[in-house]
């Protein structure tokens, strides 16, 4: 397999994150839509998912927590190849887990806080910039 040469630059966002599961039927909760900064919410036949800093989660909500957020600095084009990949096999290759994120200009992929100091490590090898390291040192 031929190893992809982009080099991107990314940040680490401050503070740690959640991603949470309602029911498929169930309201997005209100202070969720109001909340500033990185929020993303999913709706499928099967369930409601919510990604958002993990003080925002509310009591009783199923989460999965412990998530620090890498954004990926774009805008990148839609039919710009490879921006994932990148990213991706490096961490692949350091046993490091992600959920991906996409937004109309760019990506953000999500690493759990124990495997952040290896993910940054993984990624600056390959040759991406982390351009903002605050708020990297855990939870």
């Amino acid at each position: 397999m031929r190893q992809n040469k982009m080099n991107l630059s990314f940040s680490v966002l401050p503070q740690p994150f959640a991603v949470a599961k309602l029911p498929a039927d169930a309201s997005v909760p209100a202070h969720i839509l109001s909340a500033n900064g990185f929020v993303t919410i999913s709706r499928t036949a099967d369930e409601l998912s919510i990604v958002c800093p993990a003080s925002f989660v509310e009591e009783g909500m199923r989460a999965e927590y412990g998530w620090r957020l890498l954004k990926i600095h774009g805008p990148f084009s839609f039919d710009q190849v490879g921006i994932l990949v990148s990213l991706l096999q490096p961490l692949a290759a350091a046993s490091v887990g992600i959920f991906a994120i996409s937004t109309f200009d760019t990506d953000y992929i999500l690493v759990k806080s124990e495997k952040l100091q290896l993910a940054l490590n993984s990624l600056q090898i390959a040759g991406h910039k982390l351009i903002d390291s605050i708020g990297i040192t855990g939870e």
